[in-house]
């Protein structure tokens, strides 16, 4: 009597376990998914890939006149002789 009493309750707290964290997972997937979420992921994503990719020009752009200055100093050193 009291095995199946003790299983009864076994069962009844894992049943509630279970569902109280499946209703939690849905919420939290339902408000992942959102379309307000979505979107503001989407703006946050495409404003840091726009701030990588200023930054990726102003350093070849940087890079591209050390290696003018470079080349001009070579052909400067090179008409004096």
């Amino acid at each position: 009597m009291f095995r199946r009493l003790f299983w009864l309750t076994v069962g009844v707290a894992l049943g509630f376990g279970a569902s109280f964290w499946l209703m939690r997972f849905v919420r939290t997937t339902i408000e992942r998914y959102s379309p307000g979420t979505v979107s503001g992921n989407v703006a946050e994503g495409i404003e840091r890939f726009r701030e990588d990719l200023k930054a990726a020009v102003a350093e070849g752009r940087t890079a591209m006149r050390d290696r003018e200055a470079e080349l001009r100093a070579e052909l400067e050193s090179r008409r004096s002789r």
